[in-house]
């Protein structure tokens, strides 16, 4: 087999991005100075010795807003692509089709409307 200029690059440029990612890594962990106490231990809360249980019951409002971000985060990621074909397609058909989805989501944001969940000091019966 014989070598061209883009198998050399990637021979060369492939270990050189792994030791890019790894170096400091590795480097940290064989320079950083090791100390060991019972404070490394303990989780971090800003200077302040922990107290409590660590397990603290949230409203189930936080729940709700985390999902829901975490679906409309999601749907973005459907739109981008369609958007980005938008000039290139041929008629009504994409147009209709993102229409249809942007419906759906107003659709689920009036439905999270009637629930309540934009109001946060309501509790929501699940």
């Amino acid at each position: 087999m014989v070598l061209s200029w883009l198998h050399i690059a990637l021979l060369i440029f492939l270990p050189a991005g792994v030791l890019f990612g790894a170096g400091p890594l590795i480097g940290s962990r064989l320079l950083a100075p090791r100390v060991t106490n019972t404070y490394l231990l303990e989780p971090y809360e800003c200077g302040i010795p922990p107290y409590g249980n660590a397990r603290v019951r949230w409203g189930i409002n936080y729940f709700f807003y985390a999902l829901i971000f975490l679906a409309f985060d999601v749907d973005v990621l459907y739109l981008f692509p369609a958007a980005m074909q938008f000039s290139a397609a041929a008629g009504w058909e994409l147009f209709l089709l993102i229409a249809v989805f942007i419906a759906g989501l107003l659709g689920a944001v009036a439905y999270f409307q009637r629930l309540g969940v934009f109001s946060w000091p309501r509790q929501i019966d699940v």
